[in-house]
């Protein structure tokens, strides 16, 4: 059995600048200051009151009532995007055209198009800019690839994931209302897709099946994938269900069976196809995890990088056409697509 603690060995700490202070927010606060020297200095919000509330309740000490006064602090390194998904790429703009490094928060935009712009802005400025596809970075993922790379799976075939939660229904509640980016698929669907991306590459064909409620997104939505090798993904999100949210990833000598919630930390194991246990991996992390894309974006911008080695911006943008690709077949527009 093989196990992650929480030991961080870390090159640099990066004086953080939070834009946005819902529940999301809140997490990365949270488990960023498990880190040892972490700094969260301040807030930003649309009004002051909201700003000196999450203040207040994180204990961050410069509280920004516009997002504006938040990325022009000289005291901010780097910048997490937590709004809403329609303003990632307004704010994420507004963070680089001030010279800030930027963590967005998933999906990185609305669409391809938007994605394509911050990344181009990101480039022009020669600032870090990168998706906070949290998951990817926790240890128990890590540790997945590592098995992957020694071949003992032998060739990949098959891997699947899922995503659902249940939320009552609330026509004006982000996961259910158009002008909000709703649906299963950019809140929740991003997960398994982004993870079938890692561990197989671009799709070379894409079929997807939803079912769409009255407000006209998507509450569940189902995705088959075909892979350059051959090998196929599939992934079933949904909004109004919980399900199993449990991972597999299928090779000719063994399989990883990933539990739940298998993009939190958890445990997974190596099976060969007699059912032999050949590895049994369990997470002892503190918190949900999101710290280590944070140490992640800290080394990158220590190593003096601008694009992250683990989760590119072009792999980031081309993971965002794969949902505009998808949503296209089920169906889905939003209002600011006119």
């Amino acid at each position: 059995m093989t196990a992650a603690g929480t030991s961080i060995t870390r090159s640099t700490a990066l004086r953080w600048g939070i834009i946005g202070t819902g529940g999301i927010a809140g997490r990365f606060v949270a488990d960023v200051g498990l880190l040892p020297g972490a700094e969260v200095v301040a807030v930003g919000s649309r009004t002051p009151e909201r700003a000196a509330g999450f203040g207040g309740r994180f204990g961050i000490g410069r509280a920004h009532g516009t997002y504006a006064e938040l990325v022009d602090d000289p005291q901010v390194d780097a910048v997490y995007v937590a709004t809403p998904h329609p303003f990632h790429a307004e704010h994420a703009l507004l963070a680089i055209g001030a010279g800030k490094a930027v963590l967005v928060e998933k999906p990185f935009t609305m669409d391809a198009a938007q994605a394509r712009a911050v990344a181009e802005a990101a480039r022009a400025a020669g600032v870090f800019a990168m998706e906070a596809m949290w998951s990817r970075f926790n240890p128990h993922l890590v540790r997945v690839r590592e098995v992957l790379a020694s071949g003992a799976l032998g060739e990949i075939t098959t891997v699947t994931a899922d995503h659902g939660q249940y939320f009552a229904f609330d026509p004006s509640h982000r996961l259910f209302a158009p002008e909000l980016g709703g649906g299963a698929l950019l809140d929740l669907g991003i997960y398994p897709v982004s993870f079938a991306w890692d561990i197989l590459g671009a799709p070379t064909s894409i079929t997807a099946s939803a079912q769409l409620i009255e407000t006209g997104v998507d509450s569940e939505v189902a995705t088959t994938f075909t892979h350059a090798n051959g090998a196929v993904s599939t992934t079933i999100s949904a909004a109004r269900s919980a399900g199993p949210n449990t991972a597999h990833i299928l090779g000719t000598k063994a399989r990883i069976d990933i539990d739940r919630t298998w993009y939190n930390p958890t445990t997974f194991r190596v099976v060969a196809p007699d059912g032999t246990v050949l590895e049994e991996y369990v997470s002892h992390n503190e918190g949900r995890g999101m710290q280590f894309q944070a140490i992640a974006a800290e080394r990158f911008i220590a190593e003096g990088k601008t694009d992250s080695d683990l989760l590119g911006i072009d792999e980031t943008v081309a993971i965002m056409q794969t949902l505009d690709d998808i949503r296209a077949l089920i169906g889905v527009r939003y209002p600011q697509e006119g």
